[in-house]
């Protein structure tokens, strides 16, 4: 009975997943190899790899899709986001727009540590990932003007980046969950305690490793308890210390899937991370969505607030705490900024190259 139940439990989850999939068209896998990629320590790949996803058809205006650390365009393709933004009548639908998802530098399918380079892969950083996103846009898809790019998270911390570095490259800019300033304070003490951890971890040798790192499901929960959920969020699911427990012992129940070396790549490459330099260079309409209860980009501390007086375009939409939100994860629930998005798409204006 027990089995039947679960099966059919599973069964109505995938009819339900497919519903909100077939409300956009379905995705188009891609790679594209930029030849003789530098990166900024001045290592050089003869062919670095890059994977991504397209929504839609080339014919319509381009939207570029940029996910956060540890992702791939396979985590942008949620209900959450892509089913409250791609479908029919919906701010980025897909049969007005050609939204396109790259698997970032170290994520996904691209090419990555764990591809058999193991710690020889050349040390990237967010500079290096955005140089790539823009290679292949321009060299790989052919895509000379964007509409918009939007990310979130490390995705957001690219957003800033693409328009500081490329300003005549788009029409609009929506950064969330992230601060156009320094990595720094707690945010970056947590990364630092995290990737700490793994490199101590005996089991890592130097990267070298035969089997993942033992402390690794420790660390990345730790870490991921303190920087995203919510307080009122798990205030409400663990109200008790057994309740508490119980969410404690689930995460570390789940198999981490990442690689070692690629998971340590990948948050250290937000070392060096400081859009803050650079804000008077970008010229898009650009719409800061972040969440009052981010617990990585905590609006109290006046940071974002100053930076974006700096920003001759720019707005903040700050998406109010309940228990309904989600820290830093809140943005990757679209149902919260929808018709901000869209008031977006439909003020900016359009740009030429």
């Amino acid at each position: 009975m027990k089995a039947s139940c679960a099966a059919l439990a599973a069964l109505l989850l995938s009819v339900s997943t497919l519903a909100v999939a077939a409300d956009y068209p379905a995705p188009k896998q891609g790679d594209w190899v930029a030849k003789d990629f530098k990166f900024h320590t001045g290592e050089t790949m003869p062919e670095l790899r890059l994977h991504y996803t397209t929504v839609g058809e080339p014919g319509g205006q381009p939207v570029l899709v940029l996910h956060g650390s540890g992702g791939s365009a396979a985590s942008m393709l949620t209900p959450a986001f892509a089913g409250e933004l791609f479908g029919a009548g919906q701010p980025l639908d897909a049969s007005k727009y050609y939204i396109i998802i790259p698997d970032g530098i170290g994520h996904g399918k691209s090419s990555k540590p764990s591809d058999g380079m193991k710690t020889a892969f050349p040390k990237y950083d967010y500079d290096d990932m955005v140089e790539a996103q823009y290679r292949l846009v321009t060299e790989g898809l052919d895509v000379k003007h964007l509409r918009l790019v939007i990310g979130n998270s490390m995705g957001g911390m690219h957003t800033w980046l693409w328009g500081e570095k490329y300003p005549k490259a788009m029409d609009a800019l929506i950064p969330m969950a992230s601060q156009p300033t320094e990595m720094a304070s707690r945010n970056w003490m947590l990364r630092r305690i995290m990737l700490d951890t793994i490199r101590n971890d005996p089991d890592y040798n130097g990267g070298n490793y035969a089997s993942q790192p033992r402390m690794m499901k420790y660390a990345i929960t730790a870490y991921g308890i303190a920087s995203i959920g919510g307080t009122l969020a798990y205030q409400q699911q663990a109200p008790t210390a057994a309740k508490a427990d119980k969410i404690v012992d689930e995460r570390l129940a789940t198999p981490i899937t990442a690689d070692a070396n690629d998971f340590v790549y990948q948050w250290e490459a937000s070392h060096d991370y400081n859009a803050g330099e650079k804000l008077e260079a970008i010229e898009a309409s650009l719409l800061l969505i972040n969440s009052a209860d981010d617990e990585r980009n905590p609006p109290e501390t006046g940071v974002t607030d100053a930076a974006m007086k700096r920003v001759k375009n720019g707005r903040l939409h700050l998406i109010p705490a309940s228990t309904e939100t989600r820290g830093h994860g809140t943005t990757g629930n679209a149902k919260f900024y929808v018709e901000q998005v869209r008031q977006l798409l439909q003020t900016a204006p359009q740009r030429t190259m």
